[in-house]
């Protein structure tokens, strides 16, 4: 008999990831993945670029590198990000973002902690926090971001030693404002390890939170002296409105005393399979971070690196993001507006200004396994909220669609086919 270690005999494989396994099928239409839209992917100039490195630098390509990660990346990172401090922070590229919210987990979180996240949150990371352990306690959000009252109560219930048990937070839903399924876990005795939030275009919802509720989050993790990871890997496709800023800006600027860790990527504006992406934080936090990565996966692949600071900083960054927030506004406004012309009025959704999701809520309780099961049998492929909670076994009423991926073909004749679902469910 094999015998798993307690940590990983309790981690599930991500629920998305199964769904994605039906989509193997070409009759399926998937609004499932994330991908970004495989017509923005640079794919010349990415070759154009590998050839280059390997005729100039091959033996860099394929040497060991220092764990930090490649240097003239690193530099062009903190030359570009807003709120970047070079007398307190540093840069620490790592495999992707989810990897930098791993790592932050690792840093920050000993079993039995809790970290207090965004209701709904993206799977892949609740996945990563659980795998160490650690109790996942959500806090409402709506159209603007944590709804701070909320947040705080969470944070004083779980603050402390208090002992939290499974403790179930309710499980409210308000139009297209989730808040609840949010469960405690098994934590006793732990604390507050950090706040977890993807205030640009969550990942599922697609909201973004404004600045005010950014500077309460801020001020609440100043009161109960709790740190803050901020994951963005949507910021840069805002197709709609003006940019806000970051937590990691307002932070050094009017809240220094809160340790805000910045999880960036590349994944959306260049390719996720180069798996690219960085942390900013405290250099104390970064040396940790660097300490971390030697002894699991000792350096960020060197190639994908020197090709990303390549494309970078030879592209006309401004046209080629101009062209991706096109493509996403195009497929975005096309799904809005054919899920206004099909669904039934018990179905709400939001309207993005930016990245590749938006969520839908239907009014009152419903199968909702069943309804994505139906969906399947007709070729179609969408996510269940309950994949975004806190505890994946709670009812939802909610699903997410992906924009970015489908053909605008694939997005009218699978809208159409939810539509129709949904109608015969719902109607």
């Amino acid at each position: 008999m094999i015998r798993f270690s307690g940590r990983i005999e309790k981690l599930k494989p991500s629920a998305i990831r199964e769904i994605l396994k039906y989509t193997a099928d070409p009759n399926v239409i998937s609004f499932a993945a994330g991908n970004p839209a495989p017509e923005c992917f640079p794919v010349e100039k990415v070759g154009e670029i590998t050839a280059e490195i390997f005729r100039d630098e091959p033996v860099a390509a394929l040497q060991y590198a220092v764990s930090e990660g490649y240097t003239p990346l690193r530099d062009y990172i903190k030359s570009t990000l807003a709120g970047f401090d070079p007398e307190l922070d540093d840069v620490v590229i790592t495999s992707g973002g989810q990897q930098a919210a791993e790592l932050t987990a690792k840093l920050f979180a000993d079993e039995g902690d809790v970290i207090v996240c965004e209701e709904p949150s993206f799977i892949g990371v609740l996945n990563a926090f659980r795998s160490y352990g650690t109790a996942l306690v959500g806090a409402a959000t709506d159209e603007r971001g944590f709804v701070l009252d909320t947040l705080e109560k969470t944070l004083a219930e779980n603050s402390g030693n208090a002992t939290r048990g499974n403790a179930t937070r309710g499980n409210a839903t308000g139009g297209n404002a989730t808040g609840g399924n949010a469960t405690g876990g098994n934590a006793t005795g732990g604390k507050v390890a950090f706040i977890y939030t993807i205030p640009n275009f969550n990942n599922p919802t697609g909201r973004c939170s404004d600045v005010t509720r950014r500077r309460g989050l801020l001020a609440l993790a100043q009161k109960y002296d709790v740190p803050v990871l901020e994951d963005n890997p949507y910021g840069e496709l805002r197709f709609r409105g003006g940019d806000i800023p970051s937590l990691k800006q307002l932070a050094r600027e009017e809240f220094p005393s809160v340790t805000v860790v910045y999880a960036g990527s590349f994944s959306k504006i260049l390719a996720p399979g180069l798996r690219v992406g960085f942390m900013c934080a405290d250099k104390a936090v970064t040396a940790k971070a660097t300490a971390a990565l030697q002894v699991s996966t000792v350096h960020t692949s060197i190639l994908p690196q020197m090709i990303a600071r390549r494309f970078l900083t030879r592209t006309d960054m401004s046209s080629s993001l101009s062209f991706l927030r096109g493509v996403y506004k195009r497929k975005c406004t096309l799904m809005t507006a054919e899920l206004a012309r099909v669904l039934p009025a018990r179905v709400t959704f939001t309207r993005p200004d930016g990245g590749m999701f938006l969520w839908a809520t239907v009014d009152g309780e419903v199968d909702m396994a069943g309804f994505c099961g139906e969906l399947l049998k007709r070729n179609v492929a969408v996510v269940p909220g309950s994949a975004f909670m806190m505890d994946e076994a709670a009812r939802s009423n909610c699903f997410r669609l992906n924009y970015s991926t489908p053909t605008d073909e694939n997005i009218v004749i699978g809208i159409g086919r939810i539509g129709e679902v949904a109608r015969e469910m719902f109607g």
